[in-house]
């Protein structure tokens, strides 16, 4: 999705919600902004007890803020019942009903919402064309696999043409192959329906695939908001590297700055280019962050920014780890690319040097 900024379909503004009373109180969302654009798949990504279901709850009607305002293409939706809202929720218990037939589980809302006979009918077949399920309409839903009741359930929320889809976590009880082939299936359903998706989930391999952007959340706070890009090769706090794949952390001192990069120097005494977050103009001691694929092995000469010894060599397939203990006791790996033939550039035990590009590192706030 192109960074050009479009229509909102929801913006979240100052929202503050907090549970219980007195000592019991506990605050489950800090001050929370943030804008999701219409036709976006949007994650909102981070461990457990983040808040991330509960910002959800909050879009859905399913809890009420205890301050701010929920805005949904304009429309302050916060004191609004989950009935009157033009959204659809789908959690991780599907709650299909198991007497009835795939269909009459896809137009069940559709009926509670009075709507004509023929126009269900219609409405049923398109959405069983949608999620590929034309074959199998009058097969109970206790007769179809989990993947298959999945699908039953995204037909079902999709059939009213909510404005906003929200997903829960919904690919969680899956096997992992099925999770991988159902998140392909999302994100083609969000493109051909033109919905806005929000997206629950902790599983950051899953944010990044679906994503047209990505909001980080911690203790109730969202850190970062971007493009699966950015999140990855641009973290701009300790907790979105460190949560997002895997990385290596280096202490290191600003020496420079020009046009939002700085130069820092590393413990080796070698200085190198970092990119800043937006708006950051660090001095002095900084904490830099390089993605092991970033990185490259090279003999252990002086043209190296590190060097250290490899203290395990971990083949995983489509790539090999290299753990290295770098001369000031720090760790750091290197992931190279396998390919047929090739053979391990250093062996467990020697001496290496770490070639680190122009554009890998980043300069973090913390």
């Amino acid at each position: 999705m192109p960074e050009t900024p479009g229509k909102n379909a929801i913006e979240v503004r100052e929202v503050r919600k907090v549970f219980g009373a007195g000592e019991a109180q506990v605050v489950a969302l800090e001050t929370v902004s943030v804008s999701i654009r219409e036709n976006e798949f949007f994650t909102l990504l981070g461990p457990s007890g983040c808040g991330k279901t509960t910002l959800l709850r909050l879009i859905a009607g399913f809890d009420f803020p205890t301050a701010g305002q929920i805005m949904l293409y304009g429309e302050d939706i916060a004191p609004l019942p989950p009935f009157k809202r033009p959204v659809n929720t789908v959690f991780q218990s599907y709650a299909l009903f198991p007497h009835m037939s795939v269909a009459q589980n896809i137009g069940f809302g559709l009926e509670m919402l009075g709507k004509p006979k023929s126009e269900i009918k219609a409405r049923v077949a398109e959405m069983l064309k949608l999620v590929r399920m034309e074959a199998l309409a009058n097969r109970r839903t206790s007769q179809i696999s989990g993947g298959q009741q999945q699908r039953v359930a995204l037909a079902r929320a999709l059939a009213p043409q909510p404005k906003v889809l929200l997903l829960d976590e919904p690919l969680s009880a899956l096997d992992y192959k099925l999770r991988k082939e159902m998140q392909i299936e999302l994100k083609r359903l969000q493109s051909e329906t033109g919905i806005t998706f929000i997206f629950v989930t902790h599983d950051q391999e899953e944010a990044l695939t679906m994503s047209d952007r990505i909001a980080v959340m911690s203790s109730g706070k969202i850190l970062q908001v971007g493009t699966p890009h950015d999140i990855y090769d641009r973290p701009a706090e300790r907790f979105v590297a460190d949560f997002i794949g895997e990385t290596n952390f280096l202490k290191a001192e600003v020496v420079g700055q020009t046009n939002g990069r700085a130069t820092v120097k590393l413990s080796s005494g070698v200085e190198i280019p970092a990119s800043l977050p937006a708006g950051f103009s660090p001095a002095g001691k900084v904490t830099i962050v390089i993605r092991p694929e970033h990185a490259h092995l090279a003999g252990a000469n002086d043209k190296a920014s590190l060097s250290g010894v490899v203290e395990n060599v971990v083949y995983l397939g489509t790539d090999t780890h290299f753990h290295l203990r770098l001369d000031d006791g720090d760790a750091f790996i290197v992931r190279q690319q396998n390919s047929r033939g090739g053979g391990d550039l250093v062996a467990q035990g020697s001496r290496a040097g770490i070639l680190i590009g122009s554009d890998a590192a980043q300069v973090l706030k913390d």
